[in-house]
């Protein structure tokens, strides 16, 4: 009558742990998701200096804690796993694993306990136990139309680097070391900052010909930024427009591929 209390524990744990649509196994993901809210947040903390240095044992000993918790989750989930090779190797299994990892590491190498900040990456999962899987859907199509850039946004860069490498060497010949471009390595990273508009101003030109080729890159910059944004557009709508099709009956359009039958007239498609 109640086979899930009758199932052996290996189940009972798949159950809880990877399936979202018992309240069992929604509660623990949704106190997952806190906890692993909690440990980030205590991680953020511990890079204050003054709150770390107050309180050193204590933020040890939370990391610790929850350490221990994720690490004991992650064994029951490659233990309870229907296909434990395939959990361990998928995107959320090498997170849950790169989630523990830094603990451990900082006994070696203390600087790595900040990279637990990864598992931040493992709240993810709401949009699993929130049922948002239609935005997975949306997230293909952008994912689609990103690869579909891919060759356009790579000849772009290579042009970019290429112009980079050419005004860097033009302005290490312009300004020299005078007026802090020590060399072209330094002047390419002087033209890098000048092209996307960041400007940070640890590095400038003081002559009239260098000021002038900055201007003319600063300008240049602007057009730029908005090339790679085009591309992807472009193939972002061209991806849409190929995720929907048209009903034979009333010819109404935008119908998602997986459609079956028509949102108007309930032709089949």
């Amino acid at each position: 009558m109640y086979p899930f209390l009758v199932a052996p524990l290996r189940e009972r744990v798949r159950r809880i742990i990877f399936e979202h649509d018992t309240p069992a196994g929604r509660a623990f993901d949704l106190a997952l998701i806190v906890a692993i809210t909690v440990s980030v947040l205590v991680v953020m903390l511990d890079s204050v200096a003054r709150l770390s240095g107050d309180h050193p044992l204590f933020f040890r000993r939370v990391e610790w804690v929850f350490t221990i918790l994720f690490t004991v989750e992650y064994i029951a989930r490659v233990w309870s796993a229907g296909n434990r090779r395939a959990y361990v190797l998928s995107f959320f299994g090498a997170v849950d694993l790169l989630a523990i990892l830094p603990t451990y590491l900082a006994l070696l190498f203390p600087e790595t306990r900040f990279l637990a900040v990864i598992r931040i990456l493992r709240v993810l999962r709401v949009f699993r136990i929130l049922k948002l899987a239609q935005f997975v859907g949306e997230a293909g199509v952008l994912g689609r139309a990103i690869r579909a850039s891919g060759y356009k946004i790579t000849v772009f860069l290579f042009t970019v680097l290429t112009a980079v490498v050419v005004v860097g060497s033009m302005m290490y010949m312009i300004e020299g070391p005078q007026s802090g471009f020590t060399s072209i390595p330094e002047s390419i990273y002087w033209a890098i900052v000048t092209m996307t508009t960041v400007g940070y101003g640890d590095i400038a030109p003081v002559t009239t010909l260098g000021k002038t080729l900055a201007a003319m890159l600063m300008i240049t910059g602007y057009g730029i930024i908005a090339v790679p944004t085009g591309i992807v557009t472009v193939e972002l709508d061209r991806a849409t427009r190929a995720n929907i099709r048209q009903c034979p009956g009333c010819s109404r359009g935008w119908h998602e591929r997986t459609a079956k039958f028509c949102a108007d007239c309930g032709a089949k498609l």
